[in-house]
């Protein structure tokens, strides 16, 4: 593992170049252009402001402004986790010609498919920025929270796509099977609703180590509390294992890429 970090750490440059060559390839002929990156956000919040209005009348209640800034800031870094896993599987399939053509670490490209989806991360979280300030959510020393939740989504979403990556070359299967997996996804994953309205079984939902961490976000940004720290500790120990054991097995299947493309 330290090796392929010093690896990756010579080659920066070129990790940037390939992150900047998915950009331009996502964004190539696009009539919307860079307006993409809200898309998939809005699209998420629309449909989970449907199913929180909905779950408010079977209650008796009304819709609130906090359910609506819930789904919001939960939808980005969802999206963000989605689109991150999608194309950081495929990436090295969609790149053979140059797996099997030119020596560089193959890390770079799974690398390079997260990498650039933390643009359209960027994008729509000012997004939603400028969305809690119109709806006067405020501000907090809990926002100080945000860098550990944001960091240990983005390496549990790199650890997944660098693992899936080597492994949708010798099963391809595994493509499709990530693409339904992320399309139910979000059913089991506390976005359009808070875990609470499951009672004794939320804990179930936050098994799911991602789960935490948008409710960790929601806490802290909407309302203005400290994250369940047993639970972010558990997602943190969760990506750091999960790392350690993507690039302990992508290095140890890289030899093999070749023939198997």
């Amino acid at each position: 593992m330290i090796q392929a970090i010093r690896e990756l750490w010579a080659r920066r440059d070129l990790l940037m170049i390939m992150s900047w060559r998915e950009i331009k390839v996502k964004y190539k002929q696009s009539v919307m252009g860079i307006l993409w990156a809200v898309l998939m956000p809005i699209a998420i919040v629309c449909s989970g402001i449907i199913v929180r209005f909905a779950l408010a009348s079977v209650q008796g209640k009304s819709l609130q402004l906090d359910d609506v800034l819930e789904v919001a800031v939960k939808a980005t870094p969802w999206a963000f986790f989605v689109n991150a896993l999608r194309f950081g599987t495929s990436s090295l399939i969609n790149s053979a010609h140059l797996v099997t053509k030119i020596y560089l670490p193959r890390l770079i490209f799974p690398l390079a498919s997260v990498s650039s989806q933390m643009l359209d991360f960027a994008i729509s979280s000012v997004g939603i920025t400028l969305f809690l300030a119109i709806a006067g959510a405020g501000v907090s020393t809990q926002l100080l929270w945000l860098p550990l939740l944001i960091g240990t989504l983005i390496v549990l979403a790199t650890s997944l796509a660098i693992l899936f990556s080597a492994a949708s070359l010798f099963l391809r299967d595994v493509k499709f099977l990530v693409d339904v997996f992320l399309t139910f996804a979000i059913f089991f994953t506390p976005v359009y609703y808070d875990p609470a309205l499951f009672g004794k079984y939320a804990p179930l939902l936050l098994v799911n180590p991602v789960s935490p961490l948008l409710e960790g976000i929601a806490s802290v940004v909407i309302r203005h509390q400290s994250p369940s720290l047993p639970w972010i500790s558990y997602s943190c120990v969760v990506a750091v294992v999960l790392l350690v054991t993507s690039l302990t097995s992508f290095k140890k299947l890289e030899p093999f890429f070749a023939e198997s493309i």
